[in-house]
């Protein structure tokens, strides 16, 4: 087991301190292992089942609900319709961390948002799981939200790691 944590990989242009809005959030706790969090978060369709802000996943090309390299899918949350792809998708298993990242983008112009998204799932030493889940975001909405307090970014996904823990306890019952 790791005693070492992992970290985000980055695409260029989406490094967090060179975008306009970053949102980093962490949970680690015992009792729960990254093949009890993976198929929650791997199948986007359960989703709003845990997670309040997160409404109406569509696949398209006929993909889905299972997440993979180069899937296109489009959710609704923070009041943005978020067309996405992902660009990152590796299941944990005892040698990996689990890792999932897209690309999501909204609006045009002045009203356009771009982000960054990714998730990093893993077991660690003493029989715990820890869940990171950190994004950034490019544009004038996002300068608009770093300056919002309190900050509805963290808030919002600080609720999505909490659904995804509750829902990953409740099925394990």
């Amino acid at each position: 087991m790791r005693n070492t944590m992992n970290a985000i990989i980055w695409p260029a242009g989406f490094e967090p301190g060179y975008t306009e809005n970053f949102a980093s959030n962490e949970i680690i706790l015992a009792g729960l292992s990254a093949a009890d969090i993976w198929p929650l978060l791997a199948d986007a369709s359960r989703w709003p089942g845990y997670y309040a802000n997160s409404a109406n996943v569509r696949f398209y090309d006929g993909a889905g609900p299972q997440l993979a390299d180069g899937v296109r899918f489009y959710f609704e949350t923070f009041d943005f319709p978020v067309e996405a792809q992902c660009n990152e998708y590796q299941p944990p298993t005892a040698d990996q961390t689990g890792r999932i990242a897209w690309h999501g983008w909204a609006g045009e112009g002045d009203t356009r948002l771009d982000v960054h998204h990714a998730w990093l799932v893993e077991d660690i030493s003493g029989q715990r799981v820890r869940i990171l889940t950190q994004e950034t975001q490019k544009g004038k909405p996002a300068a608009e939200l770093a300056l919002a307090n309190p900050n509805p970014m963290i808030n919002g996904h600080q609720d999505w790691l909490n659904g995804l823990v509750s829902a990953a306890r409740a099925a394990k019952v």
